[in-house]
């Protein structure tokens, strides 16, 4: 499809780049889906609960930058993870201001349970690409 915005080569051909990466990553998402769909999370509780498995315990700030995420968007995110019992949020000791969430052996189940599955599909999307595409 030929581009309808009359712009510079270089802007037409960066919309082009940008819309193509895009598609592919909403195919990957898309693909990804479907297993994290069966345990009723959002992508976002999925990724909270991800950076919590392999990172362990982390302060909402650190935890927001992880998941490319806004503190106040996080905010509610965390706070039904902690409604379902996966997540619990305590307030350090050496700075009460600071939050700090962590799994709790629910999440932990649920979580380390679906991620080789999760990380398969990944793998089965990307498989199109040669390793070195990969690497890239």
């Amino acid at each position: 499809m030929r581009p309808r915005y009359k712009g510079t080569r270089k802007e037409v051909r960066a919309l082009g780049a940008f819309v193509a990466l895009q598609r592919a990553a909403e195919s990957v998402l898309g693909s990804t889906q479907s297993e994290i769909d069966r345990t009723g999370l959002t992508h976002s509780q999925f990724g909270v609960l991800e950076a919590l498995l392999h990172l362990g315990p982390l302060c909402a700030k650190d935890l927001a930058r992880k998941i490319l995420r806004s503190k106040g968007n996080l905010t509610l995110v965390v706070e039904n993870l902690e409604k379902a019992g996966l997540v619990a949020r305590t307030r350090r000791e050496d700075d009460r201001r600071v939050l700090t969430v962590e799994l709790t052996a629910k999440g932990r189940r649920l979580v380390g349970g679906m991620f080789p599955r999760h990380a398969a599909g990944i793998a089965r999307a990307f498989e199109i690409l040669t390793e070195k595409e990969q690497e890239e």
